[in-house]
């Protein structure tokens, strides 16, 4: 589009279905490069991606010619995909439904970057259900306790 400007910056946090803990480190960095490139395919460019076994975060710089919803169900639909084939799993696998999506000034990004970078030792302090709640909170998101991610299924 001629004459579009934008400087849009998304945060998405996304979970393995019934949050089981199954990304294991053996994959995960084949897995962000896999996400990364369905990303950078539709003229996006991510900025930082990391996550623990049960989620995922990933920011990046959203283009206004696709929708963040068509975006996220390309890059779950086809990382599922790519991880079944590469029978990463005995079982298969999938995301589940939904996810969160946190927008951020160009002043944030730097420190959004670091919080993703630093996910391994942020979760030492923080469960993913209290840090997701706080994300919602911050954000001043109305949400139904009964709606939000499915706990850890051990």
């Amino acid at each position: 589009m001629a004459n579009t400007y934008t400087q849009i910056h998304i945060q998405a946090v996304f979970v393995v279905k019934n949050r089981d803990c199954v990304i294991k480190e053996t994959w995960e960095d084949e897995l962000y490069k896999y996400i990364t490139g369905i990303i950078q395919s539709h003229g996006h460019k991510v900025l930082a991606i990391n996550g623990m076994p049960d989620h995922l975060h990933v920011l990046f710089g959203l283009r206004p010619s696709q929708s963040l919803s068509d975006l996220l169900q390309d890059v779950k639909t086809n990382s599922s995909k790519w991880i079944n084939e590469k029978k990463f799993m005995k079982t298969k696998f999938s995301w589940q439904p939904g996810y969160g999506a946190f927008s951020y000034s160009n002043s944030h990004v730097q420190r959004v970057i670091n919080y993703i970078k630093n996910q391994k030792n942020h979760h030492k302090k923080k469960t993913f259900s209290e840090e997701y709640k706080v994300f919602l909170d911050k954000f001043e998101v109305d949400y139904n306790e009964r709606y939000v991610f499915q706990p850890v299924n051990y």
